[in-house]
């Protein structure tokens, strides 16, 4: 986000410009104060004493706050879910009271003229702990007798469910044959460039909060910030700028953001925090640590008949607020049974409190778990079965006859190109020449494995995820587009913008609409005291819900025009044009530019006969449905050093539908940055916790992000199934590459195992695991 203060003055203006055309007096900045943070150096204990005497009398030092004290500013809040029945969870606050249970719990906030001021102050903070055991694993928190992590829940499930159908049980009893294994997937997060950033600016006299904050929901964190602190909901002002990269972390409430809010409430004055390197790895949401064990079942000639799961998902001591922290389990519950026809299925799913950091939804939520399990499983079973596992997917991949084709766990495939990504695929890698040049490398001695994935991706989902569960998140986007006396064009959308180039992807829908310049159209997003009402950006809803919003709107205004030029060119309405920034009477050269329509309707409105004088419109859209479903087809291709354990990604080959493309550059680079993400997550990306709770993995030093020598050039092609029921026929783009990798890695690592006799069945897939499973294999050559 942009920090106050550091744009440069206009030199007639004394003034600093902070975004959004919003400025704050030079005496303002300088009021301005910086928040630093006392964090919890213990994963569980009771704070015995707090003692802030000697920090409050730092010099430079504005306020300090404590938990006490802040909790008689802010409601408790908690991440349930209505429609999750039986979910619970402790409350949080902004500050830890009475017991903190993460490292990295924030226990009191201090604000000071500098962060060096502030950083200074906290470290006179004594703080007395009484160490408390800590439960660190789902198996620890499950077992009789376990410390609580909330005595008053009287056990650390927050929430457990079943899912069936079809008759599995009789599935299983009849199968010719049925394979087991146990999946653990590593817990990381997403590590944006920009970290998490907030200016909190509260003006008692009217009770007004203007918050600047990287966020992907401003209009979530308008409703939020409202109620938890009791301010008038419209005279709070979430500005939500440019966001350098986000993934899914900046959708959440954090317990920091809230304290730096009210340290603005108690002092009046504007507080800047920007969480460092180390603060993100502690308290930025977590993902993926889940384990899944599960059972298929399968005919001799590959059919996929049955399908049993336990899903077991840690997610720290909370559950997140607003979102929860149990949808991610819930995902991987619905998912497990991929693009396949499988008709009989069950599983349980447990989610399990412990004393880590809180995990969330992060960049695909679910999918790539559940992806990686079920293609490992298909994998296994093709090459236990003596099949190509190219084949064993077709025999198994839902038929294009067979739309819309409800899942057994009741999702609604609208629509798809399964087999179509798969024979793409295998086309444009040039799979059958790939498999030729493999068996040469080993022959050579070379582990070089393949490795393929199918998947789903839930996209554009409406209140069906959080509103129906109480939570203020919206499920619709509203946009309007409004025509200027220059004759160019504002959108204001309800989306976010954090580097996916959602401006451009809509600016050029409504150019195509109004036939003008893509340049001569303006969007402005992100402050809610701007745009319309809407959700943000999350789930891959941007072009399923605000594009098709911003279509709709599209449409509507061109309407408008029309009937304008119409008036004042003395024509039909059908008959007008709009192309080249004019409206022309089709077959005649009776013309007007926009401009000048613009300028009559703004300035001579009294031309008009009959006509109203607007020229805006505004559209507000959500999914009619529950959500529409992306699919896609990956390959990778890699070769294990058995000397060291490294895996070296040779190849990436991506084929994606995300229904009718907007702008092909800009989804490539999606679904690249996704397939990035997802192979980081694959191979190097883990938070490492010690024995004690202690965060080990909190420099970019210590937790390994791919870099570009890390990867080779990732190939995508597209496929284009429009979203039957979506206005444009747009479907998500963002998670697919994500939701994919993770497998296709799995997958390419154990084929190139497969000679050893080796198996890896959790990820990250370092080069530790590699080295292991060859030597559990026992044979240190290839069986050819």
């Amino acid at each position: 986000m942009p920090h106050v203060g550091s744009r440069m003055k206009r030199p007639d203006d004394p003034r600093i410009l902070t975004g959004r055309g919003r400025y704050v007096d030079d005496v303002a900045l300088s009021r301005m104060v910086h928040v630093a943070f006392v964090r919890s150096v213990h994963a569980h204990a009771r704070l015995v004493r707090v003692d802030v005497a000697r920090a409050r009398r730092a010099p430079d030092v504005a306020g300090v706050l404590t938990g006490d004290e802040a909790r008689r500013l802010c409601k408790p809040y908690r991440g349930v879910l209505l429609h999750y029945q039986g979910m619970k969870t402790g409350a949080m606050l902004p500050l830890a009271v009475e017991r903190a249970r993460y490292v990295g719990e924030p226990v009191v906030a201090l604000a000071a003229a500098s962060r060096a001021a502030a950083e200074d102050a906290a470290a006179l903070v004594r703080v007395e702990y009484e160490a408390l055991p800590a439960v660190l694993d789902p198996e620890a928190a499950l077992a009789p007798g376990a410390p609580l992590i909330h005595g008053e829940l009287g056990d650390n499930v927050i929430y457990e469910t079943r899912l069936a159908g079809g008759d599995p049980a009789r599935a299983f009893a009849s199968a010719s044959r049925t394979w087991r294994r146990t999946f653990r997937i590593g817990r990381h997060t997403g590590v944006p460039i920009e970290p998490r950033s907030l200016v909190a600016d509260y003006e008692p006299a009217t009770r007004a909060l203007t918050l600047w904050i990287s966020s992907q929901v401003p209009h979530m964190m308008q409703a939020i910030v409202s109620d938890l602190f009791g301010l008038p909901e419209q005279r709070v002002r979430v500005v939500a700028p440019d966001v350098g990269g986000s993934f899914g972390i900046k959708i959440h409430v954090y317990q920091d953001d809230l304290a730096a809010c009210a340290l603005a409430l108690v002092l009046g004055r504007p507080v800047k925090w920007v969480a460092t390197r180390r603060e993100s790895f502690l308290a930025d949401i977590h993902a993926r640590e889940q384990t899944v064990a599960i059972e298929v079942a399968a005919d001799a000639d590959g059919t996929l008949t049955a399908m049993r799961a336990e899903i077991t998902a840690a997610v720290g001591p909370y559950s997140a607020y607003p979102r929860s922290s149990v949808v991610e389990g819930g995902q991987v519950l619905r998912l497990l049974p991929g693009p396949y026809r499988l008709r009989h299925y069950e599983a349980r799913l447990r989610v399990v409190a412990q004393n880590k950091g809180i995990t969330s939804q992060y960049r695909a939520v679910g999918h790539p778990i559940a992806t990686a399990v079920t293609e490992s499983m298909v994998e296994l079973i093709a090459r236990d079965l003596g099949l190509d596992p190219a084949e064993v997917r077709r025999r198994n991949l839902v038929r294009p006859d067979e739309f819309p084709f409800t899942s057994v766990t009741g999702n609604v495939y609208d629509s798809g190109s399964y087999h179509a990504a798969l024979e793409t695929l295998l086309l444009r890698a040039g799979y059958e020449d790939l498999r030729r040049e493999q068996g040469r490398a080993r022959a050579a001695g070379r582990a070089v494995g393949i490795g393929l994935a199918c998947f789903v991706e839930l996209t554009g989902p409406g209140a069906q995820f959080y509103g129906i569960g109480g939570a203020p998140i919206s499920g619709q986007e509203g946009t309007t587009v409004r025509l200027e006396p220059s004759g160019a064009v504002t959108v204001l959308t309800g989306l976010t913008d954090q580097g996916q180039g959602t401006r451009t992807a809509l600016a050029q829908i409504v150019a195509d609409e109004l036939g003008v310049p893509v340049e001569s159209v303006a969007v402005v997003s992100g402050d809610t005291a701007v745009v319309p009402y809407g959700g943000g950006t999350w789930a891959s809803r941007g072009m399923p819900i605000g594009g098709s919003a911003t279509l709709l709107a599209g449409k509507a205004l061109r309407e408008r025009v029309t009937r304008v030029a119409a008036a004042l060119l003395e024509a039909h309405a059908a008959d007008v044009e709009l192309g080249g920034g004019r409206a022309t009477v089709r077959g005649t050269d009776k013309a007007l530019a926009l401009g000048d329509l613009a300028r009559t309707v703004h300035f001579r409105s009294n031309e008009l006969r009959g006509v109203e004088p607007s020229l805006e419109a505004t559209v507000h859209y959500t999914n009619p449905g529950a959500w529409t479903f992306t699919n896609g087809a990956h390959l990778a291709v890699v070769e294990l050093d058995t000397e060291t354990g490294r895996v070296r990604v040779r190849r990436y080959v991506a084929v994606d539908d995300c229904g009718r493309l907007v702008n092909p550059a800009l989804v490539d680079g999606q679904v690249q940055g996704g397939v990035a993400q997802g192979i980081g997550g694959a191979l190097w990306e883990r938070c490492v916790y010690d024995a004690a709770g202690q965060l080990l993995t909190t420099t970019l030093m210590d937790y390994a992000v791919p870099t570009a020598a890390d990867l080779p050039p990732i190939e995508v092609h597209h496929l284009e199934t429009p979203a039957p029921g979506i206005a444009g026929g747009y479907k998500g783009a963002g998670e697919g590459g994500t939701a994919g990798a993770p497998a296709a890695i799995l997958n390419a690592v154990n084929d190139a195992l497969a000679p050893f006799g080796a198996m890896l069945t959790e990820q990250p897939v370092t080069a530790e695991r590699v080295l292991a499973a060859l030597r559990g294999a026992g044979d240190p050559a290839p069986r050819r």
